[in-house]
């Protein structure tokens, strides 16, 4: 059996390495924070490894879920990275959301050393990451694809590949720039009709049962807003980042994107205001705090 190890256990990175435990992948993990690796290492019975260069050099696929194209790039290229440890053969499935050009720089750089990566980006929230049935979107060679596909299908439900590497990241970008958008626009109405005096049943039903407009994110993220429950199923920090790096892929690209841009706006908001940690759908405070300031 193919032997697996994580880097980050973050939100999504602890619910992915607990199926892979589950179903006996998994050697071993790491993280920055070595209080929380030495925390999953005591529930779930794994090894705890020093460094990402140490952890490579004993598995035969690495998964690398972190927050942002630094922590990836420290992790891959840094004292002690996986770059240092990786075997000939070797499998790199690296899942954050990062700048496409870094991704497939690191793809080349893995590539240097014998080894292959993919991105892999998740569109879904750690609760369908519970359930195994997130998307993954992969970018990468065929034979890459079809070796990472063995192990994400241990937390995925529908593993696609879009194209070659940084393809992923792109598909995923977006999906997030549609995805922050979404949710910025159903937060504006929600604290609309609040003001407008309608009731929470009505608000909720409206959006969540009767508009055309209806959605799996109008379902989870609705009742979150009306019931002020901004327990973090994606951060606003993260949501920031996403659209930030959407922003710079479509200046590069001369691509107006006025919609993701104002949105963008609002969760720089949100993070300055307090709200970094909070789901992202706390974005609807930061105009209910608007509303405050009007009157």
């Amino acid at each position: 059996m193919v032997r697996v190890g994580l880097i980050g256990l973050g939100t999504m990175g602890w619910r992915i390495a607990k199926n892979l435990r589950d179903d006996g992948l998994l050697v071993g993990v790491f993280n920055r924070t070595m209080s929380k690796a030495l925390r999953f290492a005591e529930e779930f019975k794994v090894h705890v490894f020093n460094n990402p260069a140490e952890l490579a050099s004993n598995v035969d696929v690495v998964v690398s879920i972190v927050s942002d194209d630094d922590a990836v790039k420290s992790i891959m290229l840094g004292e002690g990275g996986v770059i240092n440890g990786i075997k000939q053969g070797s499998l790199v499935i690296e899942m954050s959301t990062i700048s496409p050009s870094t991704s497939i720089e690191l793809a080349s750089k893995i590539k240097e050393k014998g080894g292959l990566m993919v991105d892999a980006p998740i569109i879904g929230t750690s609760v369908l990451i519970e359930k195994r049935e997130a998307v993954v979107l992969i970018g990468g060679e065929k034979e890459a694809y079809e070796r990472a596909y063995e192990v994400v299908r241990h937390f995925a439900r529908y593993i696609i590949h879009i194209g070659p590497n940084g393809y992923g990241l792109y598909a995923k970008l977006i999906n997030n720039a549609l995805l922050g958008s979404y949710v910025a626009a159903l937060a504006e109405v929600v604290n609309l009709g609040e003001a407008m005096g309608l009731s929470s049943g009505v608000i909720m039903d409206v959006l969540t049962k009767l508009s055309s407009a209806r959605s799996p994110t109008s379902e989870l993220k609705v009742p979150k807003m009306i019931n002020n429950d901004f327990s973090p199923q994606f951060a606003t920090k993260h949501m920031r980042k996403d659209l930030d790096l959407v922003n710079k892929e479509a200046s590069r690209l001369g691509v107006p994107i006025p919609m993701a841009a104002l949105s963008l706006q609002l969760y720089r908001m949100a993070e300055t205001s307090g709200l970094s940690d909070d789901d992202f759908s706390a974005v609807v405070k930061i105009l209910k705090r608007r509303n405050l300031t009007q009157h």
